[in-house]
This record gives structure tokens, C-alpha cells and sequence, in this order.
């Protein structure tokens, strides 16, 4: 009989029994610790802010910054900035004044999650060293660079195939305290 590990990646104890069985533990681990390196504060509260205008849009024709900053805990004057550039970009639409806000618009739900990283500044996350190396590519990688490529790849894939309004087909009574920083 041989070695066995522990694996405490889930709420319960796992038995390993193989390498093999390590080596999907920690692939797995590697993705979600690169998921949550990935992104930054500008991508999440432009994405929670969208959605939040997407659930209160059947009530409201528009939302008010103060209003989605204090429902999702967000700091109002930077959620302001990240809005603001998505709606140059023409993710949504805002109107100024004591009647404005910002609004869902035709392409507002078709937009690929990849365009909010693009529009927040993020997309050369995908072309650097996940070491942080200077001169890390094909031709000279870093120890991490071939079992990174096939994680990033798959990642990019994954937000350039899914949409916004995608991610709001799974409503969920708590989605907006889901989506909260509290």
C-alpha cells in the first residue's frame, strides 16, 4: 500500500492516493489562485455594477451611482470612474442629472466578459509572465510558463465566450447580496 496525502482543497478531507490524484489538486488550485490573481477592483465593480443595473432595470428605467455604490458596498467615486469609461465604450448608457443614472442598452448584456477586462485595463494580464519575469515567452520561459499558457488560454476562452447576460440566467433570490462586498 502506499503513500497517502491529504488534499484539504474541498470543506472535506480527500484521500489521495497517487500523484496523479496531486497533480489534479494542484492543477485545479492553480487555476483558482490564477482566477482570483487575474482580476482586478476595476473588472469586479464594473461587472457587479452592471449586473445590478441589469436586475434593478425592470423596476427602474435608470440607477443612480449612490444608489448601486451603497447596495453592493462599493466605494461610490471609483465605481463612478469604472462606469463612466464602460459607458464611453457604449457598454451602457448614462444620462446627467437628478434624473439620470446609467441604463442597460442594446449591447450592454451581449458584451463579452473579455471586453470588460479589455475597457478596465487588464487584457495584458494574459500576455505576462505569471512569475512576473521580464523575459518570459515561448522562446525563453519562465519554470511556470507551459503549464500557465494552457490555463490562460482556457480562461480567455472562457470570458470571450461568456456574456454578461449569461451570468444572469442563474438568478438566485440572493444574487445582489451574492454580488456584494459585505
Amino acid at each position: 500500500m502506499g503513500q497517502k496525502y491529504f488534499s484539504t482543497a474541498r470543506a472535506n478531507m480527500t484521500i489521495l492516493k497517487n500523484h496523479d490524484d496531486i497533480n489534479q489538486v494542484v492543477k485545479r488550485t492553480l487555476r483558482v489562485h490564477l482566477f482570483m490573481m487575474i482580476f482586478s477592483k476595476s473588472f469586479g465593480y464594473a461587472l457587479r455594477g452592471i449586473l445590478y443595473i441589469a436586475l434593478s432595470s425592470d423596476t427602474k428605467s435608470r440607477v443612480h451611482l449612490d444608489e448601486i455604490a451603497e447596495r453592493l458596498s462599493l466605494p461610490r467615486h471609483f465605481l463612478g470612474k469604472v462606469l463612466k469609461k464602460v459607458s464611453k465604450e457604449g457598454i451602457l448608457g448614462s444620462t446627467k442629472g437628478p434624473h439620470g443614472g446609467f441604463y442597460l442598452n442594446d449591447a450592454t448584456l451581449q458584451t463579452p466578459l473579455i471586453k470588460l477586462i479589455e475597457i478596465t485595463s487588464e487584457a495584458e494580464l494574459f500576455d505576462s509572465c505569471v512569475l512576473r519575469f521580464r523575459t518570459c515567452n515561448a522562446n525563453n520561459p519562465c519554470p511556470l510558463h507551459h503549464q500557465i499558457e494552457s490555463i490562460k488560454k482556457e480562461w480567455h476562452d472562457i470570458l470571450a465566450g461568456t456574456k454578461v447576460g449569461d451570468l444572469l440566467k442563474n438568478d438566485t433570490p440572493d444574487f445582489i447580496k451574492s454580488i456584494s462586498t459585505l
